[in-house]
């Protein structure tokens, strides 16, 4: 741990959204024990990722924000709702223009710019899509101890990528084994699932790093981060979970979810 908490914060980062993207990897790899992925499965892991996402944008985002914003020449809450509001046309703005498609959805339900792209290039865009504001997020995070703002805390950035990191796996099971259940090979299916999450280590960096440059902009940038999940978890994960008809099952999940995600950030934080 030492070596760990050496680190610049960048590289901090950088090694936790590793971490994140590694847990997705093993969520993948399940493809090559497992022959199929039961809908009721798929649900509750689906809202279980709610869940926590839900928990980390206020526990590990919005809560320090205000907290940090106090003091300052504008109102606490302002900082807050400007980021929370970017974060989430940021999203809105990708969405409308990435061409991805949802899990369980048809290929006519595409959406973003229309492209002939394969199936399932468009689904892995999809779970790469929530994937950016979450590295977003672990990235903030760690960028705001090195900031010096007393709100910020190594254990509760790494409780914040430990949470991000165990909603990963089943992340990364619902992309490689639907693609398997396409046709896919188990090999080609793995690395698909697997490459969803390659995009954390990289908007990690970018988020430690921004911080960094602009230490100002903190309180926003972690309101943005925010924003972002809670935009993907209210358009994206929360519809798919119930999209199968277990609606129970993954209502449950997301309150598991949520619950873990909050005892990690009070507990580590």
């Amino acid at each position: 741990m030492d070596w760990f908490m050496s680190l610049n914060p960048v590289w901090q980062a950088f090694v936790a959204t590793c971490f994140t993207w590694g847990v997705t990897a093993l969520g993948a790899a399940t493809v090559f024990s497992a022959k199929e992925l039961r809908r009721d499965v798929l649900d509750a892991a689906l809202g279980f990722a709610g869940g926590v996402m839900i928990a980390a944008s206020y526990w590990s985002l919005l809560a320090p924000s205000i907290e940090m914003s106090e003091g300052g020449p504008v109102p606490v809450w302002v900082p807050a709702v400007v980021g929370f509001l970017l974060g989430g046309v940021f999203l809105r703005v990708i969405d409308m223009v990435l061409p991805h498609l949802h899990l369980g959805f048809n290929m006519s339900e595409a959406e973003g710019i229309k492209k002939d792209w394969p199936k399932s290039t468009l689904l892995v865009l999809a779970v790469t899509l929530h994937n950016i504001p979450e590295g977003l997020a672990v990235g903030v995070a760690f960028g705001a101890i090195a900031a010096g703002y007393p709100g910020a805390a190594l254990g509760g950035a790494m409780a914040l990528a430990l949470g991000i990191g165990i909603q990963n796996f089943p992340e990364g099971m619902a992309v490689s084994m639907p693609l398997r259940r396409e046709g896919f090979s188990r090999s080609k299916s793995f690395m698909f699932g697997q490459f969803s999450g390659v995009v954390e280590p990289i908007s990690g960096v970018v988020g430690a790093a921004a911080v960094l440059a602009m230490r100002p902009l903190l309180p926003y940038a972690l309101a943005f981060a925010a924003g972002a999940m809670i935009f993907v978890v209210i358009e994206e994960v929360i519809p798919e979970s119930q999209r199968g008809g277990n609606t129970d099952i993954a209502t449950l999940g997301a309150m598991v979810g949520f619950a873990l995600m909050m005892t990690l950030d009070v507990a580590l934080g």
